[in-house]
């Protein structure tokens, strides 16, 4: 079987390329790609493999660009910390997903699965599994977070809120009064319930709420900082990862 893995951690993709020897000797890694970039490239110049893994965040964008700009005829594996709902969307369309850090067990059953789809006539969708990705219905969305304050629990509605940040391996919500709310979930967690029309994750410490965007700061070498309301402690950049994603986000 041969397997291509898309994921820009160099540490990430040559551990589960060791966990993929462990499950089959005779499996080969084909590729191992960093970038939407360079895999569109070799996508493009090379046969198609039996499987992928594709982490989802890549070093100059998300791999879903990378069905934007080429069709794919095979079944794909994503890796990802993030978003919640789109666990549901793979599900539905029977593509599996790892959890980061990817844990071997899960691994196993992953390939157990999709040995089991090649069994049968035609492959899933991944037109069909993009659109669910990038459009979850409403009603999947958190709408209020509980926090306690004490031994007081106040129930804060999601419009309240102007940012989220992560500090210490704890997550905290910001509100728009400017308190300052500690939350159970990790900031992936929280990202995988808000609207993506209302919130962005600017880097691994900050998800923003668009109308606490106070003022952007181009710097050289194309960097953004943000001033927030209420304001952060904290120097807010936008990582160079996700400066275009973050542009057409403040567009739409």
């Amino acid at each position: 079987m041969n397997v291509v893995i898309i994921e820009d951690e160099a540490r990430t993709a040559r551990q589960l390329e060791r966990m993929l020897k462990k499950y089959d000797s005779a499996l080969t890694v084909v590729a191992q790609l960093p970038s939407v970039k360079e895999a569109v490239a070799w996508f493009s110049q090379k046969p198609m493999p039996d499987l992928a893994f594709m982490d989802i965040h890549l070093e100059d964008g998300l791999a879903f660009s990378i069905f934007e700009q080429m069709r794919l005829t095979l079944p794909v594996i994503f890796t990802t910390a993030y978003e919640e709902y789109m666990i549901k969307a793979f599900k539905v369309n029977s593509i599996d997903y790892l959890l980061k850090p990817v844990d071997y067990d899960e691994l196993v059953k992953a390939l157990e699965k999709f040995k089991t789809i090649r069994l049968q006539p035609g492959l899933p969708d991944l037109n069909s599994l993009l659109a669910l990705i990038q459009k979850p219905r409403e009603s999947e969305f958190k709408e209020r977070f509980m926090v306690s304050l004490g031994t007081k629990i106040r129930s804060v509605e999601v419009g309240d809120i102007a940012y989220f940040f992560s500090e210490e391996k704890a997550t905290f919500m910001v509100a728009k009064e400017g308190l300052s709310l500690p939350v159970e979930y990790s900031l992936d967690q929280v990202g995988g319930m808000l609207n993506p029309a209302q919130f962005f994750r600017v880097n691994r410490q900050f998800l923003v709420a668009r109308p606490a965007i106070q003022t952007i700061h181009a710097y050289s070498a194309g960097k953004l900082k943000l001033d927030l309301l209420p304001s952060s402690r904290h120097e807010v950049f936008v990582s160079l990862s996700r400066i275009t994603e973050f542009k057409d986000w403040l567009g739409r």
